[in-house]
C-alpha cells in the first residue's frame, strides 16, 4: 500500500500535467490554487475560477478543502467563504476519488445540476426556484464582475505580491479574506 504523500505526489502531478492551470503555494504539493472553467451550455460557461485546494495529511482518506476564490452566484456555494456543500467531498468521498474527478467530474456537476434544497447561499436558491431566468442572469453578471479572464488578470496582478502568503487573499477590494475552509 503506498504512504498518503506519496498518494499526494501523483495526484498533484497528474493535475499539473492536465490542462488546468495549477499553482503551488510555496512549492508545497498539499496546499495550491486551479484555475477552473465553467462548464459549457451553463450560465457559468464563461467563468474562470480560482479554486483553492488543501490536502490534509490524511489524502486521500480524507476529503481535500477546496473553495473558490472569487465570487460565484450558486446555490451550494457560499458566496463570502467560496465554501462548496457538495456530498461528494463532505460526505461521500472514497480513496478512489482524485484531484482530476473534483475538477473534471464534481465542480462540473455540481454548477450543471445546483440542488436549491440544500443551500449555503439562500438568495441564489430561492432566486433560482422562484425566478429561474432572472438566476441565470444574476450567474452571468457575476461570471462578468468576478470569473472573466479581464477580472481574473486584473485581480492576479493585484495579488501577485501575495502569493508568498499561505493564507487565500481576497479576489476584490470588497470581499472578505477566504480562510482555509474544510468542506
Amino acid at each position: 500500500m503506498s504512504s498518503p504523500k506519496r498518494r499526494i505526489e501523483t495526484d498533484v502531478m497528474k493535475l499539473l500535467m492536465s490542462d488546468y492551470e495549477v499553482t503551488l503555494v510555496n512549492d508545497n504539493m498539499q496546499e495550491f490554487y486551479v484555475k477552473f472553467n465553467g462548464p459549457a451550455e451553463t450560465p457559468y460557461a464563461d467563468g474562470i475560477w480560482k479554486v483553492h485546494v488543501e490536502l490534509p495529511d490524511q489524502y486521500p482518506y480524507k476529503s481535500p478543502s477546496i473553495g473558490f476564490v472569487n465570487k460565484v452566484f450558486h446555490p451550494n456555494i457560499d458566496e463570502l467563504s467560496g465554501s462548496v456543500c457538495l456530498d461528494v467531498i463532505n460526505q461521500t468521498w472514497s480513496p478512489m476519488f482524485d484531484l482530476l474527478n473534483i475538477f473534471e467530474v464534481f465542480l462540473p456537476q455540481l454548477l450543471r445540476y445546483p440542488n436549491p434544497s440544500d443551500p449555503l447561499n439562500g438568495d441564489a436558491s430561492a432566486l433560482l426556484m422562484r425566478e429561474p431566468k432572472r438566476y441565470e442572469q444574476k450567474v452571468q453578471e457575476y461570471v462578468t464582475r468576478y470569473a472573466s479572464k479581464a477580472a481574473l488578470d486584473a485581480n492576479d496582478d493585484e495579488s501577485s505580491s501575495d502569493d508568498e502568503m499561505s493564507s487565500v487573499g481576497s479576489f476584490s477590494d470588497d470581499d472578505e479574506a477566504v480562510g482555509k475552509i474544510e468542506v
